[in-house]
């Protein structure tokens, strides 16, 4: 019955896929596979040259092609149906970082608060949540927090050099006070949409390590196709109680 009302729409409010413009679905199943690497699944990366305080960093797909499309559409055009799709490819690049089914705190990287309101959205946060609840249902016990904030107003990271990137973000984020004492008990992961130079993540690491958080990786989405590495070794949960 849910196919039929998808059709039914698809007739009345026709929308076409966000990663190739094939008409009336959001997304075909070549850009599902794509968005999945082709069942490949996520790789670690590392942007060169690596930020001073990188995390390690897995990615889900090489940001180029459909997964771009999907990804402008989602975060610029509001295509929010494609949060779910989204969310799952990131929770596969934490589980590529993190093994062993120990609790995660996911912690998304946030967007500059005039970026929410121009957007009507915040991207990142959204498929923290899709990526927490994908968790969940496969079995690690996971939470998406959000707790940083910006405490000072950055300029757009578009056209701005390694460099660059990084004296604009530098002590940019925080946590507030009130909100330091939910970071006691699980590791944290940082998730974004997207990492270029590493320059945020690596300030969202410092803020998080800061109010007392244990940082243990960074997930997103997508990376540029240079930035993927060989192979490395997962990090593996401890045992309770250690």
């Amino acid at each position: 019955m849910r196919e039929v009302w998808r059709e039914l729409a698809g007739l009345v409010l026709p929308v076409d896929c966000a990663g190739c413009g094939r008409p009336r679905t959001e997304l075909c199943a070549r850009c599902r596979r794509a968005l999945a690497r082709d069942g490949r699944g996520a790789r670690p990366v590392r942007p060169w040259p690596a930020p001073a305080g990188l995390p390690r960093v897995w990615a889900g797909a090489p940001y180029a092609d459909e997964v771009r499309a999907v990804l402008l559409a989602h975060k610029e055009r509001g295509a929010l149906p494609l949060t779910g799709p989204l969310g799952t490819v990131l929770a596969g690049a934490v589980r590529g970082l993190w093994v062993g089914g120990g609790p995660l705190l996911l912690v998304p990287v946030p967007s500059a608060r005039r970026s929410v309101a121009g957007r009507g959205h915040d991207p990142v946060r959204r498929i923290a949540r899709a990526a927490a609840g994908e968790l969940r249902r496969t079995g690690t016990t996971t939470r998406a927090l959000a707790v940083l904030r910006q405490r000072r107003t950055v300029a757009d990271q578009a056209g701005l050099s390694a460099r660059q990137r990084r004296g604009n973000v530098a002590g940019a984020l925080e946590v507030p006070g009130a909100a330091r004492r939910l970071l006691a008990g699980p590791p944290a992961v940082l998730v974004d949409d997207l990492v270029t130079t590493g320059a945020t993540l690596a300030e969202a690491a410092r803020a998080l390590a800061a109010a007392g958080g244990r940082v243990v990786g960074a997930a997103v989405v997508a990376a540029p196709v240079g930035a993927f590495v060989a192979d490395e070794a997962p990090l593996r949960a401890l045992p309770q109680g250690r």
